[in-house]
């Protein structure tokens, strides 16, 4: 593989004469190898065409969410989720390069995004690196797993390890858009998200667009009171983020939940699809559904 200098190869996970490569199962390492054969060299040398500004509307996505590949897990989230509306606020267009970070196995959003931009654009999946806790490394292998068993969809979806700082998620100045969906409020509480923002800033092109979206806390109470609950005050978000070298550039209330009144005994993870408590009135947290989100868009200054 041809890279542009500054950019780590390692940072793929594709050495294939490393220990951590060998340790792992058949399976895992034949992935792998699937994975790092795909081409890096347009990525690398930074040679997609400009995919930022207004983007296409919603309606662009709709034969996406009713392809017969998606999940019916992920199918049935869309009213809760909105996936056309918010990306088409991001302003996602065919041949953008796009990071999303920690898409897992589920895919919810690569299901959408890697076949939409798989011709013109560029997909990466910014996944966990060695050092994840086993259960989602085990998600890892299964989200590798599933790229090469559906070639026809994520044949020229690229991998790359995320964790904080740590790693290039990209190629410096290379993405259109970095994705999140719900992560901020962990990194939040284990001190990582300013890490992680320097990522993605280095990641994006200038004027490069970060979309976040994250359940929405209380005004009437500070971060540090609900952390635990998984909920995030959204002026607490935009100032955290724009301290990170980014402007805000527009908000969307199209992932908004006004039944939510997120003071529920196991915080977020009470509404669907966790549902945590069960049994126990699950009618009346299904009848609020999923969580109140903020949907931001930021601009790399």
């Amino acid at each position: 593989m041809t890279t542009r200098p500054g950019f780590d190869t390692k940072s793929l996970g594709c050495r294939t004469d490393s220990p951590d490569f060998r340790a792992t199962g058949p399976v895992f390492r034949d992935t792998r190898r699937a994975l790092c054969a795909l081409p890096l060299a347009s990525l690398a040398a930074c040679a997609l065409p400009p995919g930022r500004g207004a983007g296409p509307g919603s309606e662009a996505f709709a034969p996406l969410l009713a392809a017969p590949h998606r999940r019916p897990a992920n199918v049935a989230r869309d009213r809760y989720r909105h996936p056309a509306e918010t990306l088409a606020f991001f302003g996602v267009s065919r041949d953008s390069a796009v990071v999303e970070i920690l898409p897992g196995s589920a895919g919810y959003y690569m299901e959408i995004l890697a076949p939409w931009l798989r011709d013109r654009g560029r997909y990466i999946a910014a996944s966990r690196d060695e050092t994840a806790p086993a259960r989602y490394l085990a998600d890892h292998r299964r989200l590798l797993e599933r790229l090469a068993a559906e070639p026809r969809l994520y044949d020229q979806v690229l991998v790359t390890k995320f964790n904080a700082d740590r790693h290039e998620i990209a190629p410096p100045a290379s993405a259109d858009f970095v994705l999140t969906f719900r992560n901020l409020h962990n990194w939040v509480e284990r001190g990582e998200a300013e890490g992680a923002l320097r990522a993605f800033h280095r990641a994006l092109k200038p004027g490069g667009i970060l979309g976040v979206v994250d359940h929405r806390g209380r005004n009437d109470l500070s971060q540090q009171a609900q952390m635990a609950s998984g909920y995030m005050r959204e002026d607490f978000a935009i100032a955290l983020i724009e301290r990170a070298g980014f402007r805000l550039a527009g908000r969307s209330e199209v992932n908004a939940n006004p039944r939510d009144t997120k003071d529920h005994p196991e915080g977020v993870w009470t509404l669907p699809p966790a549902l945590r408590m069960k049994e126990r009135d699950r009618d009346r947290y299904l009848a609020i559904g999923e969580s109140d989100r903020f949907t931001l868009k930021f601009e790399k200054a």
